[in-house]
């Protein structure tokens, strides 16, 4: 039985949804920061968990410059919630108007090449409406995701996912049907920003400090040939967005002893790069960093 909590909560978001979808999107963009600035209030727990990561990242960086950049990642945060609402009802012009391509050429001769494609990415930018765009602009994919606690929020989040065509399985049981995918010339996606503590996690150097992560994607692509390409989505002025697929990731050489280890370390490079340049649009709220061996 479903719990009234998770009624609730479930009528919250139908009702901004709604809401937000009569706005003009100037102001549906703000409501966003407002919803991000409650996040910011009432999420105390994560929000000095997002402190912590910062200060212990950003050694050198003010305990203010700290607190601009959380600021400004909760309202992000919450911008991106609503953009992913209105995209929701969005036809796949409307979305093009709003969002601006970078480095196709690596897509289009990834998949030229009939190997599959593996894209990665973060909880960086609009990474939910990237999975939307990419699928309207190329191809369908298949991806992996954490079920959420709430099942009418999930049904909600896959309904949304799924209209474009993509498939989403869950964490178990997932790898096959990813192999599956790129064994058919399909494309799959995966996060890399997340602590995994499963039998396909491997210790990479992610900001000076060692983080567990997923090695499938890493491993698939040895075993399929499939190239791996990162992408972020990066929001714009004027609510316009950027989606940056960059340059495949380079293979380790065949004599490299530890070439999983090696693949996965090079992806989470990519992957700091960009919060380096942009911190505000990672998610920090998360508990990253778990172990306490450092990188010199």
């Amino acid at each position: 039985m479903i719990s009234l909590r998770y009624c609730l909560e479930y009528a919250v978001v139908m009702t901004i949804r709604v809401f937000v979808q009569n706005l003009p999107r100037r102001i549906s963009l703000g409501f966003g920061t407002v919803v991000g600035g409650i996040f910011y209030l009432l999420h105390g727990r994560r929000r000095e968990l997002a402190m912590s990561n910062l200060r212990m990242t950003f050694p050198e960086r003010t305990d203010s410059e700290c607190r601009t950049i959380l600021w400004s990642t909760f309202a992000q945060l919450g911008r991106h919630i609503i953009e992913f609402l209105n995209f929701d009802a969005m036809e796949a012009d409307e979305m093009f108007k709003l969002v601006e391509f970078e480095g196709e050429e690596y897509v289009d001769n990834a998949i030229a090449q009939g190997r599959g494609v593996m894209y990665f990415a973060g909880h960086f930018g609009a990474w939910e409406l990237q999975i939307m765009v990419h699928a309207f602009r190329f191809e369908r994919i298949v991806m992996v995701a954490r079920t959420l606690d709430n099942p009418l929020l999930e049904s909600l989040m896959e309904r949304i996912r799924t209209r474009v065509g993509t498939q989403v399985l869950s964490r178990r049981g997932a790898v096959r049907g990813l192999l599956r995918a790129l064994k058919n010339g399909g494309s799959v996606g995966l996060m890399v920003d997340q602590h995994i503590q499963d039998r396909s996690a491997v210790q990479v150097n992610y900001f000076g400090r060692s983080a567990s992560t997923t090695s499938t994607i890493a491993s698939l692509a040895l075993r399929t040939g499939a190239p791996i390409i990162p992408v972020f989505t990066i929001p714009l002025p004027g609510g316009r967005y950027r989606m940056v697929y960059e340059k495949p990731v380079e293979v380790p050489a065949e004599d490299d002893d530890d070439r999983i280890r090696t693949y996965t370390q090079r992806c989470t490079d990519r992957l700091e790069a960009r919060v380096r340049k942009d911190p505000y649009l990672w998610l920090w709220m998360h508990r990253r960093w778990r172990d306490t061996v450092t990188f010199h």
